[in-house]
């Protein structure tokens, strides 16, 4: 059985700031600066689940991209208690649990307890809000992850 050396990062938008594909580039830069090969990537248009994140994800292949991952990498900018089970986030984590693949979470403000975290099974979480930073959280997950 071969085991997995390639991250999935899973990207929302950061709050009109950074569109999910430039979060995914930029934590992509970290993790090849670190010397990991290139992550598979997912950029999600909006930060809330429903029936079009259902259809996305099975367009994209995400279930099966995500057995064939070493860990997922979870960025979106803000998760609150109030609104975590109607997020992208909340959906991914889950799944990544369910595939027992270990989960990572980055974002600009997560407003979540400890308890919150456990929830969705994160290992670590990192704050990142500016492309920069996201790169130095790309870098420190690949050597962790």
């Amino acid at each position: 059985m071969r085991i997995p050396d390639t991250l999935l990062i899973a990207c929302c938008p950061f709050a009109g700031r950074l569109s999910a594909e430039r979060v995914a580039a930029a934590i992509g830069r970290g993790v090849r600066a670190a010397g990991r090969p290139a992550p598979d990537v997912c950029a999600f248009a909006r930060a809330r689940a429903g029936r079009e994140l259902e259809a996305e994800l099975a367009e994209l292949g995400f279930d099966a991209r995500l057995r064939e991952a070493r860990a997922l990498v979870v960025a979106a900018w803000g998760l609150r208690r109030e609104t975590l089970r109607e997020s992208v986030a909340f959906e991914l984590a889950t799944r990544a649990r369910q595939a027992g693949v270990p989960a990572y979470g980055i974002g600009g403000s997560w407003q979540l307890d400890d308890f919150d975290a456990r929830v969705l099974d994160l290992q670590v979480v990192l704050a990142a809000g500016e492309e920069r930073e996201l790169r130095a959280a790309g870098r420190k997950l690949a050597s962790i992850a």
